[in-house]
């Protein structure tokens, strides 16, 4: 018999597996299916006669190209000034003698906590004020301000785990300061940066609220915010809106797939004193 810790853990971790995977599962069910199958009673969990029109009507009705080209480029850019700041800030705190160093960490944790919607009106009125309404810039900017104390964290922690030493090497073969950084520090830590970078992107990515309030035009809104045009007046079309979402969980998946090994062991790597 396996052990009672083992069967905890396998069920706990069970648990949130199927916490995890059921509604992408059944939401893709959903975009197989046809309106009158989806309200038919007793229902059914397998879609008896599985269809692609929502995807050729989520395509059609609305432009969907349109709205993940939107998400893909302020999703990059925003991750990528993130990334770039968020570096500049670790390495500052770890390498430089900064005042009130464990102050100012305390203060990033506390920023990271802070609730979004008690930032929309400033964060509307400045955009409105510099003309940046409708642009990419009104979402570029503040998600990679918004991502920043996460990112600077992580990338601190890993930092912190690289010699010194390392860098008066590179700069006594004639590295500046920031090129150690670019050229040593940044590719031994690449986890810690992998796993920034996902964070941001995937916080840029899945944005509602200032996407909403930032984006009026249509052309100009983001797959989390266009989604919502598929619903009607007086309708809930959920095969139309289930096949838009996983059109717009895909990429993201696809991404997960790709660099899971780095950001698992980032997530965890970071936290471990050598």
């Amino acid at each position: 018999m396996l052990p009672k810790r083992r069967v905890v853990v396998w069920a706990a971790g069970l648990i949130v597996a199927v916490n995890g995977f059921f509604p992408a599962i059944w939401i893709l069910f959903t975009s197989l299916k046809t309106e009158t199958e989806l309200m038919q009673f007793p229902i059914t969990y397998l879609p008896i006669a599985p269809t692609l029109a929502n995807y050729y009507q989520a395509f059609t009705e609305q432009p969907l190209p349109r709205f993940l080209f939107n998400s893909f480029v302020v999703a990059t850019l925003s991750t990528a000034l993130c990334v770039l700041v968020s570096a500049l800030a670790a390495y500052a705190l770890t390498r430089l003698r900064v005042p009130r160093r464990n102050l100012i960490m305390a203060a990033l944790m506390g920023v990271a906590l802070f609730p979004l919607i008690s930032l929309m009106v400033p964060l509307f009125k400045l955009m409105r004020e510099l003309g940046l309404l409708n642009t990419y810039l009104a979402l570029i900017l503040p998600y990679a301000v918004l991502s920043m104390p996460v990112c600077t964290l992580v990338m601190a922690s890993f930092f912190q785990e690289i010699p010194p030493d390392l860098e008066a090497a590179a700069m006594i073969d004639g590295c500046s300061r920031v090129g150690a950084l670019f050229k040593v520090v940044i590719p031994l830590s690449a986890p810690g940066v992998f796993t920034a970078a996902i964070l941001a992107f995937v916080n840029a990515w899945d944005e509602f609220l200032l996407a909403l309030t930032m984006m009026n035009r249509v052309s100009m809104r983001t797959l989390s915010v266009g989604i919502t045009l598929y619903q009607g007046e007086y309708a809930f079309p959920w095969p139309l809106i289930s096949a838009a979402l996983i059109v717009a969980i895909v990429p993201i998946s696809l991404l997960i797939a790709v660099f899971q090994e780095r950001v698992v062991g980032g997530l965890t790597a970071g936290g471990v004193k050598g």
